[in-house]
């Protein structure tokens, strides 16, 4: 029972945090049609950003820790939004009549641009660096398994943020923008819709969401490298591809999807094949992956929502 109880924390964690991942891919791709390839990369940056600031506030003697924790994801999602806001602005808007695959070389290299200035100017920024642990770390006694109540704030504010963007993107005035311009951009324009404006706004929303996936990832591990956001970036585009880009619900799902592909290969690889380790688990669950896209090339429920994002 407690390893069951576990390995379910563990995929909702992972799931969680690849989902919010794969929303920033879908919600980039569906305005623009382009593929962000440096978003894992600026989810690494949000995540520094965090423990910056949770530095900064130990250091002027302030030791609450749920005051650390606002510092932390406020921070982490302003630098990121506006960083996100800034990418969209002077890399991908002015990109956006040419072949996609400038577009994605540009944002490749930006992503290396990043991982390189974390590591070279961050201190210690090579190594890697020990998040703090903000939340409680008690547990809840489920029958024979505790749950532990940090990972129960951290599914819980995921949670938030998933139901937060579905009510943004259905039932406010920018969520009816990003919709109009992710069907037609052009015919956004002539109603009147501000199409720079909404894609600065998506670009810094989906990565402000990825900020928040990099301190939950923290917080949840307490640790973090400067290499993590291209593992990371990876599977949110796997997921995003898997789920069906272009449709945020077909994100979480994909999110998800992976990452109980990714529980269940932990667990059983070692069972099946005592030679491999439960560390292959990556490979296994983009082993199914790669399968799954071939039977859906598609996405898994791309084909039932015609409308974008």
């Amino acid at each position: 029972m407690n390893a069951l109880g576990q390995y379910l924390v563990n995929g909702l964690m992972l799931g969680m945090v690849y989902a919010m991942v794969a929303v920033g891919f879908t919600l980039f791709f569906g305005v623009l049609d382009v593929i962000q390839f440096s978003h894992g990369d600026v989810l690494m940056v949000g995540a520094f950003a965090g423990l910056a600031a949770s530095l900064g506030v130990s250091a002027l003697g302030i030791g609450s820790p749920w005051l650390q924790l606002v510092a932390v994801v406020a921070c982490a999602t302003i630098l990121t939004g506006l960083l996100g806001a800034a990418i969209a602005r002077f890399l991908i808007l002015p990109l956006h009549r040419a072949p996609p695959l400038n577009t994605l070389l540009a944002t490749l290299m930006l992503g290396s641009v990043l991982r390189e200035c974390v590591r070279l100017f961050y201190p210690d920024g090579a190594n890697p660096n020990t998040f703090p642990a903000l939340l409680p770390g008690s547990s809840v006694q489920l029958g024979g398994f505790a749950l532990r109540v940090d990972n129960i704030i951290l599914l819980l504010a995921g949670l938030a943020v998933i139901v937060g963007l579905h009510l943004l993107i259905t039932r406010t005035r920018l969520g009816l923008s990003i919709r109009a311009v992710a069907q037609d951009g052009e015919t956004a324009r002539l109603m009147g819709i501000n199409f720079g404006a909404v894609v600065l706004l998506t670009f810094g929303l989906g990565s402000a969401i990825a900020a928040l996936a990099g301190v939950m990832n923290g917080l949840y591990y307490n640790e973090i490298n400067f290499n993590e956001g291209l593992l990371l970036g990876v599977i949110g585009f796997s997921a995003a591809i898997l789920g069906g880009l272009g449709n945020i619900y077909g994100a979480i799902l994909g999110g998800f999807l992976f990452a109980g592909l990714e529980v269940l290969g932990s667990a059983a690889l070692p069972t099946l094949v005592p030679d491999i380790p439960s560390a292959y688990k990556d490979v296994f669950a983009f082993a199914v992956v790669i399968v799954l896209m071939t039977w859906k090339p598609t996405g898994l429920i791309a084909e039932q929502m015609s409308e974008r994002v």
